[in-house]
């Protein structure tokens, strides 16, 4: 059975589709993520399906049940961690999990062996007794997934949980979900890092409400079909804005110390790449072909959508 499923999924706030005939199936069982900027859509449609918000048209089903005619049944069978989820700063993390748990309607039984293992998954253990407010943002991203599981849910929904959290908080939360598909938990994470996509099975790259491709992350890499060749330059930032000013700005993108150029024509542009930047004074190292990051393959796929006229 497919995890969710959506059909021509459209919401729109005062005339602006926030979301724009989206159409996805996610299968059970694995990591999703839904990729793409801020102001993307993303939200949006986790908060479609975690039915706490109607469609203006179009339908979602998340395991099975209708996100409108039965909204009560998939809260009860989803966890749900917004962006801003609802710790209570002055409880303790035991406390928090606990009112979670009282949230939920959790047996007093099953919490006696729930909370003690979701205090050891998350390495919250030492910590149980500590004021919420008063724990790192990791830390509180990783009590929000705690609070979030305490129902043992089938289907987790995450909408940009490590936004804004350090690298090694990040590595060790990534560390906690990729435990979870094999205790029966299917995952759907939205976020605007393209390193995270590629530590999901399969993604979905969004732009202005619309879903623009999706597959495993390799599967989206091969909708490239330029070349990118990967410039090193003693000054990356302004040989990016040389090469962006002569060869066009959906041409090129920094890459930390690097520039990457898209192009159909590799062998006659890795020449005239060269030219332009000795001709500005910039010293050129290597230029060479490189396989397309995500990054390049959504810069990519934005600027077909924008010869096709989709949106203006």
């Amino acid at each position: 059975m497919d995890a969710l499923r959506t059909d021509n999924l459209t919401k729109t706030f005062n005339g602006v589709k926030a979301v724009d005939q989206f159409t996805l199936s996610v299968s059970s069982g694995g990591i999703f993520g839904l990729v793409g900027p801020d102001g993307a859509g993303k939200t949006t449609v986790m908060r479609l399906l975690a039915a706490v918000m109607e469609p203006t048209s179009g339908e979602a089903w998340v395991l099975g049940h209708h996100s409108v005619h039965e909204a009560e049944r998939i809260k009860e069978r989803i966890g749900y961690m917004s962006q801003r989820f609802g710790l209570y700063e002055d409880l303790t993390v035991i406390e928090n999990i606990e009112f979670y748990g009282d949230i939920y309607g959790v047996p007093v039984r099953q919490r006696r062996k729930t909370v003690p293992e979701l205090l050891s998954f998350s390495g919250l253990e030492a910590f149980q007794k500590r004021i919420a407010g008063n724990l790192s943002g990791g830390m509180k991203q990783k009590l929000g997934l705690a609070c979030a599981l305490v129902h043992r849910p089938e289907l987790l929904l995450l909408d940009e949980p490590t936004n804004g959290v350090d690298p090694v908080s990040r590595r060790d939360f990534w560390r906690i979900l990729y435990r979870l598909p094999s205790e029966g938990v299917s995952i759907v994470i939205s976020t605007a890092y393209l390193d995270e996509a590629e530590r999901c099975g399969n993604i979905g790259l969004m732009h202005r409400g619309r879903l623009l491709a999706t597959g495993t992350p390799t599967d989206v890499k091969r909708l490239m079909k330029e070349t990118i060749l990967e410039v090193r330059a003693n000054v990356p930032r302004r040989a990016a804005a040389v090469l962006r000013n002569e060869m066009g700005t959906e041409a090129v993108s920094l890459f930390g110390d690097k520039v990457h150029v898209a192009t159909g024509m590799p062998e006659k542009h890795t020449e005239t790449v060269a030219e332009i930047l000795r001709k500005e004074g910039i010293e050129v190292g290597d230029i060479r072909p490189v396989e397309p990051a995500l990054e390049d393959v959504f810069v990519s796929v934005l600027a077909k959508d924008r010869e096709n006229g989709i949106h203006g």
